[in-house]
């Protein structure tokens, strides 16, 4: 079991052991986090932007990286060549 102090709707603090006064909650409940009113919890939009910002970051390196491939392939590499080269 987990228990988390809610104040203004909001996550401060996760226990396991059980404190007075805390509410029982799910494992994916974490400090930070905000209690709707339906009862669930969600990330702030703070920390949405974050998590779509490291997803573009992956996204952008990815794209970098099938780009670099295809100009060494255009330089005239073939494909054992440059994954000697980048892997």
């Amino acid at each position: 079991m987990k228990y988390a102090l809610i104040e203004n709707n909001i996550v401060k603090q996760i226990s396991y052991p059980f404190v007075e006064g805390w509410e029982e909650v799910n494992e994916n409940v974490y400090a930070g986090m905000i209690k709707k009113a339906d009862g669930t919890f969600d990330n702030t939009d703070e920390v949405k932007q974050q998590i779509a910002n490291k997803e573009q970051e992956l996204i952008n390196k990815e794209n970098k990286k099938a780009s670099g491939k295809q100009k060494l392939k255009d330089l005239g590499l073939d494909d054992a060549e440059i994954n000697a080269l980048i892997g």
